[in-house]
């Protein structure tokens, strides 16, 4: 594992690319050697700007094998960001795949980051990788989650974190079902990178690579499964909504196993995509970045979707306690009893070495070997967990707790609603109440007041939705996720529904 001649077969759909275990480990081994000429030194940090091709894989390969570690950017990211991450990381070298504005390649070298080209290291004389330079407590992977115009939040993984995750997932979930592996999420965070992709193909598996979310992509979902025997692929809610109701299924029967994660998955949509694709075996998979992505999940056998359903820990324990206080870990503090909410904790050998550069924020989420996650769940009389959601996301209506994906799962099981999110509004008297924003079908008065009788159908009146606004698009961040704040942000530069005259 980590060695190039070990990995499996690399290939992208779309382009006809293929590149063999064999091809895998020549392009590691020129890669490696171009780099260490160009300077690149064990524990140097390098960004790579570029993701989601045969290249990248081989440099993050070839990273490892220098002793570097390795830093993926989204791809979308602007030479301000850019720049702003490769400071705070303080970047030996910034890997592009052909040429780099002029203006971010000068400011990266006046700090100190040279620009480097992949399409030229893969045209370097071919030379073997040798043996890794890297010890088991180097840093490997920086993820950056936020702050990319500011304030950076970086994860830092070392080697020894991302084997623990590794192995415990060939432990949890064997090999057999990720014997080709389909890849449609960015190579930029943990859920695409170390999961999806890192986990089947390091240990021999194929991996077929797409570009991240693109329409074309998703429409053509179905043949892309059915013409390369796909057998296992992983995604998240927003890419499901889209395929369930635009692409056609597969046909051939090959795909086995599905993971659904990095957003909540109503029962609904579970319901959806196991009729989609023709199998049962369709699993929300629980991670966190910091966790090295996905930590538990519902492999428990037959079962019927439930909102907020995880299932159990893979490789990792579960504790769910009544204080959400750092101080007071599990052990510490007091227990949730069975079915009861609280703070939702994870103890795991993969847990991050901690944030860069911020003992601050490490020290805020970790004691005693265990990550308070910032999500709120219960553990039921079976061991199961399942989630609520974000403690961040909680709305306060007037003292009681109104959870937004709560009403999301209901919301999105009318007919006709395409996307949603659920965020808080300033109110006058509860001092928060309850915002959804729309992307349907139909807006006309009509569906609206079908739409809001089966709200108050299904949710008590403290969660019923009181501004409504109708969007063309919600935008998402690269990794598929709803920004609340940002859509809220959004939707007070609209108007909202007149719920008062519609109703009236």
């Amino acid at each position: 594992m980590l060695l190039a001649p070990l990995t499996g077969a690399l290939a992208e759909p779309l382009t006809g690319r293929r590149w063999e275990p064999g091809d895998v480990a020549r392009e590691v081994g020129r890669r490696a050697a171009y780099y260490r000429a160009r300077g690149i030194r064990p524990g140097e940090r390098v960004l790579l700007g570029y993701g989601n091709r045969l290249e990248f894989f081989a440099d993050l390969l070839a990273l490892w094998n220098t002793g570097a570690c390795a830093i993926p950017l989204d791809a979308r990211l602007t030479p301000f960001e850019i720049e702003t991450l490769a400071r705070a990381a303080r970047g030996r070298a910034f890997i592009a795949m052909g040429d780099v504005d002029a203006a971010l390649a000068r400011a990266l070298e006046a700090q100190g980051t040279m620009v480097l080209d992949a399409a030229e290291a893969g045209a370097a004389p071919t030379a073997a990788a040798g043996p890794g330079a890297f010890a088991l407590e180097d840093e490997a992977l920086i993820l950056f989650t936020s702050g990319t115009t500011g304030n950076p939040k970086g994860v830092v993984h070392t080697h020894r974190t991302l084997r623990a995750r590794w192995l415990g997932l060939r432990q949890s979930l064997g090999l057999e079902k990720y014997r080709r592996t389909l890849c449609l999420l960015p190579t930029h965070f943990g859920h695409g990178l170390i999961c999806n992709a890192l986990f089947p193909w390091l240990f021999g598996q194929e991996l077929f690579i797409l570009p991240p979310f693109t329409a074309d992509a998703v429409m053509r979902l179905g043949s892309i499964l059915d013409e390369h025997a796909i057998t296992f692929m992983s995604s998240v809610p927003a890419v499901w909504r889209l395929a369930v109701k635009m692409a056609k299924p597969p046909r051939t029967g090959k795909l086995e196993r599905i993971f659904v994660g990095s957003a909540p998955l109503s029962a609904h949509l579970w319901s959806e995509v196991r009729r989609w694709s023709g199998t049962r075996d369709v699993a929300n998979a629980y991670g966190i970045t910091e966790t090295g992505s996905w930590v538990a999940g519902t492999t428990i056998g037959d079962f019927e979707p439930e909102d907020g359903l995880v299932g159990v820990g893979w490789g990792a324990a579960v504790a769910v306690t009544k204080e959400g206080n750092v101080d007071a870990p599990p052990g510490v503090g007091e227990p949730c009893a069975t079915g009861e909410s609280g703070y939702v904790w994870l103890q795991t050998p993969a847990l991050m070495r901690g944030y860069l550069d911020r003992d601050d924020l490490t020290a805020a989420c970790i004691r005693a070997g265990w990550f308070l996650t910032g999500d709120l769940g219960f553990i039921d009389d079976r061991g199961y967990l399942y989630l609520r959601g974000r403690i961040r996301d909680e709305i306060n209506r007037g003292g009681a707790k109104v959870y937004p994906a709560d009403i999301e799962a209901v919301a999105e099981r009318f007919p006709g609603v395409n996307d949603l999110c659920c965020f808080p509004v300033d109110d006058p008297h509860y001092g928060q109440n309850v915002g959804l924003a729309l992307v349907m079908d139909d807006g006309s008065p009509a569906t609206l007041k079908e739409l809001h009788a089966w709200l108050r159908r299904h949710l008590g009146e403290h969660q019923m939705p009181v501004q409504w606004f109708l969007l063309e698009t919600l935008p998402r961040t690269s990794r598929g996720k709803i920004n609340r704040d940002h859509i809220a942000d959004v939707c007070r530069g609209q108007t909202p529904v007149d719920l008062r005259r519609l109703l009236a």
